[in-house]
């Protein structure tokens, strides 16, 4: 309609034309929304900053953020959505550019032959150049199990869970065992069997664990254990799966990583041993017959 006519484009499809700049527009949206992730931290931070004000606290440890329950619900959902959005959209846009450089084993965003294995080498990569950056040393990671399957899935999803979890584990165990001389690796595990209903992936790491009493906060969007938030949110450059993005900080990282895992019907959980390490379990169903989860 309206919005069409503004860009030029002609609402009545049917000519490749107006499909080539109805895609033009679509990546115009995909490209001017990608900071919205580091947008909606610096509003969270700002409402944090608030609530310490007019509760008149000045360490935030003391606020119990989980029972914030409307805010998290709310901000679920928006997130939710947001992946829903980018991932039709993306789709949209990687089927236009296969048409002209067609990739294999690819259907838009969705490869057929996803490989967890390779997916997590990547991340591994990725976490491991951001720890040694930010920290100077970074453990070594291990990965056992099923490496040799693939399955449908959009890999970007899963890098982003696990890359995001990786990061968590690095910075835990560098930090733990600094004044110990040698860092213990971590642990990827992949077990899939034929007739499983979930791909399954463990992360186990000895950074040290979570003490029990902050379990029901570390999936808020209000909880984060760095400093240097307000330096972090400064930046204007940031986008979705950005490596130069800081190690640690903008409070977004577990809870997004559970929604991307859950967008399929999947889940991602934790269980972790305070003075010891922490395993979280990632869940993805390999039925492909799932809904998005999305609540209007």
């Amino acid at each position: 309609g309206d919005v069409y006519k503004r860009q030029g484009i002609n609402a009545e499809y049917g000519d490749f034309e107006s499909e080539k700049n109805f895609t033009v527009l679509l990546n115009q949206i995909y490209q001017r929304h990608a900071p919205t992730q580091v947008s909606m931290a610096k509003g969270v931070y700002e409402l944090k900053e608030e609530l310490k004000k007019v509760m008149r606290v000045s360490d935030e440890k003391v606020i119990d953020f989980a029972s914030f329950k409307d805010l998290h619900g709310g901000l679920d959902i928006f997130y939710m959505s947001r992946i829903g959005m980018r991932m039709l959209i993306g789709q949209h846009l990687e089927l236009h550019e296969q048409l002209n450089k067609p990739e294999e084993d690819y259907v838009g965003l969705i490869c057929k032959k996803t490989s967890p294995a390779q997916v997590a080498k990547d991340a591994i990569a990725d976490a491991s150049y951001m720890c040694n950056r930010e920290t100077g040393n970074a453990p070594e990671v291990t990965i056992h199990g099923t490496t040799d399957l693939f399955f449908n899935y959009v890999p970007s999803h899963l890098y982003y869970t696990l890359f995001e979890l990786l990061k968590n584990s690095m910075r835990a165990t560098v930090e733990f065992h600094s004044k110990k001389g040698t860092l213990p690796p971590i642990r990827v595990i992949i077990a899939d069997e034929r007739d499983n209903e979930d791909v399954a992936i463990k992360i186990s790491d000895e950074g040290g664990g979570i003490p029990r009493s902050s379990m029901p906060k570390i999936f808020t969007y209000l909880y984060t254990t760095a400093t240097n938030v307000k330096k972090i949110l400064d930046s204007e450059s940031m986008r979705d799966f950005d490596r130069e993005a800081p190690l640690a900080g903008l409070g977004v990282g577990l809870p997004l990583s559970r929604l991307y895992a859950r967008y399929f019907g999947g889940d991602l959980t934790i269980t972790s041993m305070e003075s010891y390490g922490t395993d979280t379990y990632v869940h993805l169903s390999r039925g492909g017959e799932k809904v998005e989860p999305i609540t209007l």
